[in-house]
């Protein structure tokens, strides 16, 4: 956080206005929510899934929010403007379901269930629409390398979603808006693949498996034998810390794990 001003009343001002940010983002229901939803399965770095999974003290909470906070008022300017454009079909039922929540996966656990507030289902087209605000950067990257796994899975996952709530989903989009002087979209699109979704659900609970059969808690050594990812955003994780040799602290980065011994081996295959 940088605050300043023209004069001592100017920083004193800046600083209360940033604190008053960054203190209401911090407390929004989504930074608040403990429990995992549709954006997090598909999260590259089992290491950063597990402690996530097991809410695992974090060595930091300083990251900027302002990102955040401009991305919730994109959703929420969007919303309005889709609100704005509902149109009936045939049978009576509006065209779009907007900002909805879903149930991708449920269970008698209350921490096991995965849902979410859906973006955008256009039932004209069966189009399932999730929006990200990106940097000019990011959004280059996307165009070039497609979405990578996790907003790829998270995608399917609101299809899966959508599909529970009985509708019909044939394609799956992710619309990438660049944040930048000038108007940047970029959309990737597939058909919706009901597999995608299971797959990323499986291996969620592979990964709940894996913590209960290696217990970290009461082993912090095993940490070790969780692996990282090549394609992890490790900056952005709130469990990164650069050079710790403690994984019960945090995590120094990308790194491949040890072999995984004591009959957990088919855990990791």
């Amino acid at each position: 956080m940088t605050a300043t001003g023209s004069d001592d009343t100017g920083r004193a001002l800046a600083e209360r206005i940033a604190d008053l940010i960054t203190h209401t983002a911090r407390t929004a229901p989504r930074s608040l929510q403990k429990r995992l939803g549709p954006s997090d399965v598909g999260e590259p770095c089992e290491r950063a899934l597990s402690y996530q999974l097991l809410d695992w003290p974090a060595p930091r909470d300083d990251g900027d929010p302002i990102a955040s906070v401009i991305g919730t008022g994109f959703h929420a300017w969007m919303e309005a403007a889709f609100e704005q454009r509902q149109t009936q079909l045939p049978d009576g039922r509006p065209r779009y379901r907007i900002e909805e929540r879903v149930t991708v996966y449920d269970s008698p656990i209350p921490d096991a269930v995965i849902a979410g507030s859906s973006d955008l289902y256009d039932r004209a087209t069966g189009t399932v629409w999730d929006w990200k605000l990106v940097g000019k950067t990011s959004l280059d990257n996307y165009r070039r390398k497609g979405p990578g796994p996790k907003y790829r899975t998270q995608a399917h996952l609101y299809g899966l979603g959508q599909e529970n709530a009985g509708e019909q989903p044939r394609r799956v989009a992710v619309c990438f808006v660049g944040r930048y002087h000038e108007l940047l979209v970029h959309v990737w699109t597939e058909p919706y693949d009901r597999q995608i979704a299971l797959d990323g659900l499986a291996r969620l609970e592979r990964i709940r498996q894996q913590l209960l059969d290696l217990d970290p808690e009461a082993h912090p050594e095993r940490w070790q034998q969780i692996p990282t990812s090549d394609v992890a955003k490790c900056r952005f994780c709130p469990w990164f810390k650069p050079g710790s040799t403690d994984l019960s602290v945090g995590c120094p980065g990308i790194q491949s794990a040890e072999p995984v011994r004591h009959g957990f081996e088919s855990l990791i295959a």
